[in-house]
């Protein structure tokens, strides 16, 4: 089946991942080296992406790569059903073997499994672990268990690891996470998530359980040099033609954001007839695609926002990026007093519509500081 050139809003693999080498190698080191990783950056940076590629680069010899994402998790529980499920599934190498994996984590349950007569496909597992069948140490430990049984280290990667925060009684469910896989030998944990504050704040804070868990990485931003590369070749793969200066400014109009530079790229494509060398015409007409593509999603971001959010969000997006407390700053932007400020950044960074360095302000979404700009 013919690959699209370009795919954007879900993880990219194989012929549509590009780069990433550097991150690529020390991720598969610590994976191979039993080595806890934390992988922050912004959303759709293409965080998902990477993890899953390393885990198709690991020696399967001597690791097996358990993925699995807990957005939808709610609580412990909750989370700990993913997890086992997650872990029994991936380590097996069928689903009549899977019972070889946790027989006896599975005795006291009755477990629901679902098996498709098609061979290729696989099989659904439910659970049902409570607090009356499993303590959580039992849970955290089956992934040990197993590992060590098979000899093998296993790399447990898990997205969206922010939503923990969102658990009842967090804190203590992060300790208790702490002390059980702070002492396991065979296995190891690759955390990452789509919130940046959050998952800085469960990593970076010294009084949070997971402070100095295993080796922080910051995903930046690919080098425009790759992306050209990228685009030009895929661009031909499609019978079509670009520049790299135009495959640059593709690069430019969007900030380098991984999934716009994707998304841009195909909608410009789709604008073209085989034969055909892109032009700056067409590429502008394709970035109006974008923006209306997105509409209704800034809309739905923008509606419940106050008066002084949205003077906030107008300044950052005029180059406006510290001392926003001075008195000319405020009276032009109309934020209101010296103390509203600090709510004023609260409010945004929760919302993910901006970030900081420590020192400056900046928005998160480069396609959304261009919507906002022309409505307003």
């Amino acid at each position: 089946m013919k690959q699209n050139s370009f795919v954007y809003g879900v993880a990219v693999a194989g012929y549509n991942f590009t780069g990433r080498e550097e991150e690529t190698n020390r991720l598969k080191r610590n994976f191979e080296g039993g080595i806890n990783s934390i992988l922050i950056s912004p959303r759709r940076w293409g965080k998902t992406s990477l993890v899953k590629h390393v885990c198709s680069q690991v020696d399967r010899d001597k690791v097996i790569p358990v993925f699995f994402d807990m957005f939808t998790c709610r609580n412990e529980y909750e989370f700990y059903n993913a997890l086992a499920v997650a872990v029994i599934k991936q380590t097996a190498t069928s689903a009549e073997r899977w019972m070889d994996n946790a027989r006896d984590f599975l005795m006291r349950l009755t477990p629901k499994i679902s098996i498709s007569p098609d061979p290729t496909s696989d099989f659904s597992l439910s659970l049902g672990i409570t607090p009356k069948t499993h303590s959580a140490e039992e849970v955290l430990g089956l992934v040990e268990s197993i590992a060590i049984k098979k000899q093998k280290r296993i790399v447990v990667c898990i997205d969206e690891f922010q939503q923990i925060g969102e658990f009842e009684d967090s804190l203590n469910v992060q300790k208790r996470l702490r002390s059980v896989w702070q002492h396991q030998q065979y296995t190891s944990y690759c955390l990452f998530g789509s919130k940046k504050h959050l998952m800085s704040n469960l990593f970076q804070k010294r009084n949070m359980p997971f402070y100095q868990f295993g080796d922080m990485l910051f995903l930046k931003k690919m080098p425009v040099t790759k992306w050209t590369e990228y685009i030009v070749s895929h661009f031909e793969a499609e019978g079509c033609y670009i520049s790299e200066r135009l495959a640059e400014e593709i690069c430019r109009m969007v900030d380098n954001h991984s999934a716009y530079v994707q998304q841009l790229a195909w909608l410009l494509i789709t604008r073209m007839k085989k034969g055909e060398t892109a032009t700056q015409q067409l590429l502008e007409k394709a970035m109006e695609d974008l923006l209306d593509a997105n509409d209704l999603l800034f809309i739905q971001q923008t509606e419940s926002l106050t008066a002084y959010q949205l003077n906030f969000l107008r300044a950052i997006i005029d180059g406006v990026d510290k001392d926003f407390g001075e008195q000319h700053i405020r009276e032009e932007y109309q934020l209101g007093s010296s103390s509203n400020i600090a709510r004023l950044k609260s409010a945004m960074i929760v919302r993910d519509l901006i970030d900081t360095d420590g020192k400056k302000y900046f928005m998160t979404d480069p396609v959304f500081s261009l919507w906002f700009k022309r409505r307003s």
